[in-house]
């Protein structure tokens, strides 16, 4: 019998979807997978080269991990940023804890989880300050990916208040040899870019039982980023931010800042 694991449930955002959204990343599953600057308030297109998909970033700028279930009932993501869990902060594999998604749920992961109740910001910072080479895992520093597990049961919740949760440990039947998300190890010969340990904000989770259909994932992903300069190197034509499209938005899901200092 399958064990089943408490894991991280994200608040549903009312299927709220700013528009326009740059075209959806090719995918052979229920998710899609983004990156949005948080400083400029977009979400950033990513573009085809050497078979993977990139993104530009700019340093100092915080941004999030965007993740759409497009499909009618709950998935289990597990987040591995620069190779690190972005939740439990091991070495990331597809049998460790994530965050579950309700029915067509879209939810911003905005950093490292450190507690219940905070996250540290994710930052495009410098290689050397990333949060995997200042722990001494600097081998897959540049690269976002996302392993999809699709539940077993057929029943899924009323979306509920945020409640606090923590982690769960590893199911013991997960065969990590098999299931391990590919492509960490490509990198370019000399990244611009890493993911940093910014500030702590607010960001409340609670836990959930949730059973994998499968022990190896239904759906692998991954962006690679880097600096713009590194992108045009490659031979990527980038959008200017100019030209990407941009309107305005009532609601763009922040809260509100302290007042500047008299």
């Amino acid at each position: 019998m399958k064990r089943l694991l408490p894991l991280l449930l994200i608040l549903p955002l009312a299927g709220f979807r700013p528009a326009p959204l740059p075209p959806p990343m090719p995918q052979d599953g229920p998710v899609r997978v983004a990156l949005v600057d948080r400083d400029r308030g977009t979400e950033l297109r990513s573009y085809p080269a050497d078979g993977q998909r990139w993104v530009a970033g700019e340093r100092g700028h915080r941004y999030a991990v965007r993740l759409y279930n497009d499909s009618p009932r709950r998935v289990l993501v597990v987040l591995s940023v620069d190779g690190v869990n972005a939740i439990s902060g091991e070495d990331a594999d597809p049998s460790q804890t994530g965050y579950v998604l309700n029915p067509g749920q879209r939810a911003d992961i905005t950093g490292w989880r450190k507690t219940q109740d905070e996250v540290a910001q994710f930052v495009f910072s410098s290689p050397s300050g990333s949060y995997a080479s200042r722990t001494g895992r600097p081998d897959n520093v540049g690269v976002v990916g996302v392993a999809v597990f699709e539940e077993a049961r057929r029943w899924y919740p009323r979306p509920q208040p945020i409640l606090r949760g923590r982690a769960g440990p590893a199911p013991a039947a997960a065969e990590a040899s098999a299931s391990r998300i590919e492509g960490y190890s490509a990198k370019s010969q000399a990244p611009a870019l890493g993911t940093g340990h910014g500030a702590r904000e607010s960001s409340s989770v609670r836990d959930t039982d949730f059973e994998r259909a499968t022990r190896s994932p239904a759906q692998v992903l991954q962006l690679r980023y880097d600096s713009a300069r590194n992108l045009r190197a490659r031979g990527i034509l980038l959008d200017s931010p100019s030209r990407l499209d941009r309107q305005p938005q009532a609601f763009p899901n922040r809260y509100v800042p302290d007042p500047p200092a008299r």
